[in-house]
């Protein structure tokens, strides 16, 4: 069934025209999006409006707009990064520029919006659009966020998981929300779909962050350690700070926020002290916790146990991914 709705998803993308001239604001477009991913936005949003109808092909433009942003924020992200690659490919500022980055970005986010109102019944169109704007302006709010805590001295737990929550988590929720309204559910199913969207996409967070540290680096994706070698603020980090003794917190500070030539033994004492606290554990349990949250908004949903499997089989993909 999943696979169904995924060749369904990338047979419409592989037909969307985003504009021709001048090539040079289209092609980067075309080039970005042809690098692939997880299309996961897009499939939430065709199974959240699979609890409630057989036939989700009216959903398949709306659910790639939500692509579409999401690339488009990728593009932006990239930019204000400096960052080289994308899925092991240049990113649209290298092998362009700056400014048509920019540019192209601007143009997918128009494309966006000319695909989420296809289809959408004119009295939801209102609603939709607020939805889809407002969460598009928390992820914007997250990445700010993000930005800020780069140079920020101390950032609580509390501060950095309300970080995700909007720079990735709210995007989920969103999806799902956006299926279940389009596919005529109830507000109040509409909502529990919203919340499971967005815990899961609290854990699937958590899980990056973990990855980033344990995971196998033939596996990953992204070079293993990325994250410490680059002290950023993740909530295994912000939660060694807070539990660290006298001594753990000497090792912590000789390393993060330092000039250190050798970035693979600057990431060995960090994991080091990760492992003295437990960090690892701790995550995982953080993880599980958002996970049994989401499941409790899933079981209230108004519709048969047997609809609600193949989230609920995602969701769990998601959280044992190694990648």
């Amino acid at each position: 069934m999943q696979s169904d709705l995924s060749a369904l998803l990338q047979q419409a993308l592989a037909e969307l025209d985003y504009g021709q001239q001048p090539a040079t604001l289209y092609d980067p477009i075309r080039y970005l999006i042809g690098l692939g991913g997880k299309r996961l936005r897009p499939l939430l949003t065709l199974l959240g409006g699979q609890l409630f109808t057989d036939d989700v092909r009216p959903l398949v433009k709306p659910a790639l707009a939500l692509e579409i942003f999401h690339n488009f924020t990728l593009v932006h992200d990239d930019l204000m990064d400096q960052a080289p690659l994308r899925r092991g490919q240049p990113t649209v500022h290298a092998r362009w520029n700056p400014s048509t980055a920019i540019l192209s970005g601007d143009v997918m986010l128009v494309r966006a919006y000319e695909l989420l109102v296809e289809n959408v019944p004119l009295p939801l169109l209102p609603q939709v659009l607020r939805r889809f704007s407002q969460t598009a302006a928390e992820v914007c709010e997250g990445q700010q966020w993000d930005m800020n805590f780069e140079v920020e001295i101390s950032v609580t737990i509390p501060q950095y998981l309300d970080m995700i929550r909007l720079k990735t988590a709210v995007l989920l929720g969103f999806a799902l929300e956006l299926g279940a309204v389009l596919a005529g559910a109830a507000v109040t199913d509409a909502e529990h779909l919203r919340q499971f969207g967005t815990d899961i996409g609290l854990a699937f967070q958590l899980r990056d962050d973990l990855l980033d540290v344990y995971g196998d680096a033939a596996t990953f994706g992204k070079r293993v350690g990325g994250d410490i070698i680059s002290d950023k603020k993740t909530y295994l980090l912000l939660t060694a700070q807070a539990q660290a003794n006298a001594a753990q917190r000497a090792a912590l500070a000789r390393h993060i926020g330092q000039p250190v030539p050798d970035e693979e033994a600057k990431v060995q004492a960090v994991r080091a002290v990760y492992d003295e606290l437990e960090i690892r554990p701790q995550t995982e349990a953080l993880i599980n916790d958002y996970f049994q949250a989401a499941l409790l908004h899933l079981e209230r949903l108004s519709v048969p146990a047997a609809r609600k499997e193949p989230l609920r089989q995602l969701a769990l993909q998601l959280l044992e991914r190694e990648s």
